[in-house]
């Protein structure tokens, strides 16, 4: 059993993407209804079993039942599957469709911010005297919002992280307590929760069904949270907590439903129903709904960053300056790079689309395409595992993705292009670094060990030695990289004791394994450090806790030459992101790069 302080961690932490839904989702589907008693029926029955199949059932139940080290994500389905597959194409397709996933989700990290903080600003046009409130001001508003918050990321986010469990709590019972008092005035609305108002509204309305389906799926997004931070709050605050969240979803949305029904002229729904319960409430209201947009931002921010980081540990994308930001939260970074490129998106965002119904039209799409692409894998890994329940039900809820996402490409042309623009970029940075890493791998020929030391060790008899301990940096203590052979061979510089350093990354998160080979050579020992793809490794520590006291460290830098236009592109990232020394911390005043030139 979870504690409650666990649970209302994980209430704050998992559920603020979804727990906003309620702000724009209605909204933006009643733009293209008349709030009749069956559309409003359908259009309810819907948005329950969405939440029942793709949330509970595809996550709550699926997904959560596949871990690594009681770790969970996209990242980690692809690891988990990875293992089942042979090296070649069916192992590059599934790496291919990882990285479309990760890019997808990194485009989801733009669009979430910018609707959220979108539709908490307007929320301000219900208050007395700003009911005339410029379209402009609200978008000034936002962006001056969206600035604080991105400026502060690089101070940490211990307090947003602290205060964000009450907070959450506070407003889903906000959510729970505003929806009821409707129910209670017509608790007709329950007839909703039958299926066949959901399948008589689809089978009624032709392709409007169609378009208003592409955004009933709002009412789910930040779904894949419950099952991307496992590994920070454990399977069972989460679960626990989804119990809660989804009961106060569903009484808001039931409420906003008999709200509309009774007031069909109405605006911004939740707004003008909290409003008309109570004008003395709707203030702090108000003030709610903007901290939980703000806690909605932070958590997509904060998983964009975790993304990013696993992406440069597992070499798919260049170094980037890394901050730790917490001394208390392991998992708190960040990325200077990464957060002013989403800000600068966000403000696009916010600036092309203006109001929160209309960026409806972009949101979505990322997020469906990301779900399906998570459900495959699954149906795959629970195939091997022959867990033929699981695979039954995974196969249906691919079924219903699939519908979703091919509803969506209805919105393509209204914006929801702009999904994969912003997706394009990581997918592009992806692709591009893993083709100039393949060629610069194999421009530079690593000798192997046994060939090197045929001449190490003539040398080593005969050179006077320098006094002390040297650490060069490999891939693999088997292969001596070309500027360590540059170093010793070519350049005489030889010291009493050599170490081979290597850095390997594991198919599970976390975990760190280190140890010294000794006696690879006559003063050449080796070690090998393995740590899972999400842990900040403290080099520094590992060399103290092995007694290396080295006097220098040399590292490899390289010089690329090409005539590729694309390879050009591969080869200014790569001078412009830092160099390994910088992504670990070593001690500058150790350090010496090694220059090789190479052509590509």
């Amino acid at each position: 059993m979870s504690s409650p302080s666990e649970i209302i961690k994980a209430a704050g932490l998992v559920f603020g993407d979804i727990g906003t839904s309620p702000i724009y989702t209605l909204v933006i589907i009643f733009t293209f209804l008349e709030p009749t008693l069956e559309n409003i029926l359908g259009i309810l029955s819907l948005i329950f079993w969405t939440l029942i199949i793709i949330v509970s059932m595809g996550y709550w139940w699926l997904a959560m039942s596949l871990s690594s080290k009681g770790e969970g994500g996209m990242i980690v389905l692809k690891e988990i599957l990875s293992g089942y597959i042979k090296k070649g194409r069916p192992f590059t397709l599934v790496a291919f469709m990882g990285y479309i996933g990760m890019s997808l989700l990194m485009g989801d990290g733009v669009i979430t911010p910018a609707i959220t903080l979108l539709s908490g600003v307007e929320g301000l046009t219900l208050l007395p005297g700003l009911e005339d409130l410029s379209i402009y001001i609200i978008i000034g508003l936002t962006i001056l919002i969206a600035t604080v918050l991105f400026s502060v990321q690089s101070r940490g986010t211990d307090k947003v992280t602290t205060y964000s469990g009450p907070v959450m709590l506070l407003w889903f019972a906000a959510l729970f307590s505003s929806g009821l008092y409707y129910i209670l005035s017509f608790p007709e609305v329950l007839f909703a929760l039958n299926p066949h108002y959901a399948i008589e509204f689809m089978a009624s309305h032709g392709f409007i069904g169609i378009i208003v389906l592409s955004e009933v799926i709002l009412c789910a997004t930040g779904a894949e949270a419950l099952y991307a931070d496992m590994g920070h709050l454990g399977a069972n605050p989460i679960r626990s907590a989804w119990i809660f969240v989804f009961f106060a979803l569903v009484v808001n949305y039931f409420g906003q439903g008999v709200f509309l029904l009774q007031n069909p002229g109405s605006k911004l729904y939740l707004f003008s129903m909290v409003n008309s319960i109570s004008h003395y409430l709707y203030a702090p209201f108000l003030i709610l709904t903007l901290l939980a947009a703000v806690i909605a931002s932070q958590a997509m921010i904060s998983a964009v960053f975790s993304l990013v980081y696993q992406g440069i540990t597992t070499r798919i994308f260049p170094l980037m300056k890394i901050k730790y930001t917490s001394l208390h939260i392991k998992s708190q970074i960040y990325i200077g790079a990464v957060n002013w490129s989403l800000f600068i998106a966000v403000v696009i965002i916010i600036l092309v689309f203006k109001e929160s119904k209309n960026l409806g039209a972009a949101y979505g799409i990322a997020v469906v395409a990301t779900m399906t692409i998570s459900c495959v894998f699954m149906i795959l890994i629970f195939f091997f595992r022959k867990a033929f329940a699981q695979f039954s039900f995974s196969v249906l809820l691919l079924i219903v993705e699939l519908i979703f996402l091919g509803t969506l490409f209805t919105k393509i042309p209204h914006g929801g292009y702009w999904s994969f623009i912003i997706a394009s970029v990581p997918f592009f940075t992806t692709m591009l670094w893993l083709k100039g890493q393949t060629r610069v791998r194999k421009a530079f020929r690593a000798l192997s060990l046994e060939t090197f030391k045929i001449s190490y060790e003539q040398l080593y008899s005969v050179m006077n030695k320098i006094e002390g301990t040297a650490l060069f940096f490999t891939r693999s203590i088997d292969e001596i990289p070309p500027y360590m052979a540059h170093c010793i061979i070519s350049s005489n510089i030889i010291y009493e004791r050599s170490v081979l350093v290597s850095i390997a990354r594991t198919d599970v998160p976390f975990g760190v394994e280190s140890e010294v080979k000794e006696d690879l050579g006559t003063g050449l020992s080796g070690l090998v450090i393995k740590a899972g793809y999400q842990e900040i490794l403290d080099l520094v520590q590992i060399l103290k806790k092995h007694q290396l006291k080295e006097k220098v460290i040399f590292y490899g830098m390289e010089d690329i030459q090409t005539s590729n236009p694309l390879l050009k592109i591969y080869s200014a990232l790569k001078k412009l992101s830092p160099n390994f020394v910088q992504f670990y911390k070593l001690p500058y005043s150790k350090i010496h790069g090694v220059v090789s030139r190479i052509q590509i």
